[in-house]
């Protein structure tokens, strides 16, 4: 992966990862897949796509998933995300729900969150690659600890930042960045930390429904002079 092309204030942040052991086996690994005919979502152009839509002096809002989708043509690099002309996915129409729910928003036609990114909400997802139609087929192939540093190098950046964990893989991975406790009088964290269960049809009513994560997040951002997100999407995809 010597020819990634990142903005260049990730590339101060964690260009070293690619000089790692780990990023060469899972270069290795993954030309291997290709060579034998595997297809791999998404095309590899898109497959740092979320650090290239959200610069990190950008990053408000981080969002972690966990694999791409492993459907033809949903993937395209941004957690949750999919396509534009794509369906969409069961646990993104949970989210337009809650956020219905707690900002009165109206449900979206589409499921493509590009708008979410330019305005600095980082989508990340845990493993940034997968094959056609095998979830979780490259979870322990390196790419969880590049998305490590990725999160280790937002949540060491002082400006407040609001991390949104949906789900135990999520959680799990926060847990390990220093820095990433929930916002408590003396917790020694300037980013707040909101955890729920995930949006999938299996859990989102556990606690999912209910959590009032994209108000939460514009309170938080904006007592920190930070802004708020615009959570709507435009009725065009790509608008």
């Amino acid at each position: 992966m010597a020819d990634v092309k990142l903005h260049p204030d990730w590339l101060a942040r964690i260009g070293g990862e690619f000089a790692q052991p780990y990023m060469a086996a899972l270069k290795q690994f993954l030309e291997g897949e290709r060579a034998r005919g595997k297809a791999i979502f998404p095309r590899p152009r898109d497959w740092f796509a979320a650090l290239d839509a959200t610069p990190p002096r950008q990053v408000r809002v981080v969002i972690l998933g966990q694999d791409p989708y492993h459907g033809p043509g949903q993937a395209h690099g941004l957690c949750f995300s999919v396509q534009p002309g794509v369906r969409v996915p069961p646990s993104l129409v949970n989210i337009y729900k809650e956020m219905e729910s707690d900002l009165g928003i109206a449900r979206a036609r589409h499921g493509y969150l590009k708008s979410w990114a330019s305005q600095g909400v980082l989508l990340l997802n845990n493993c940034l690659t997968v094959e056609s139609g095998m979830a979780a087929s490259h979870q322990g192939k390196g790419w969880e600890k590049f998305t490590d540093a990725v999160v280790a190098a937002v949540a060491a950046d002082p400006a407040p930042k609001v991390f949104i964990l949906w789900g135990s893989h999520a959680q799990k991975k926060a847990a390990n960045v220093a820095g990433l406790k929930e916002r408590e009088l003396g917790a020694g964290s300037p980013h707040l930390v909101l955890r729920a269960p995930h949006p999938s049809p299996l859990s989102a009513h556990n606690g999912f429904f209910g959590s009032r994560p994209f108000s939460q997040a514009n309170d938080f951002l904006a007592a920190q002079g930070r802004g708020t997100i615009d959570w709507r999407l435009p009725d065009e995809p790509g608008a």
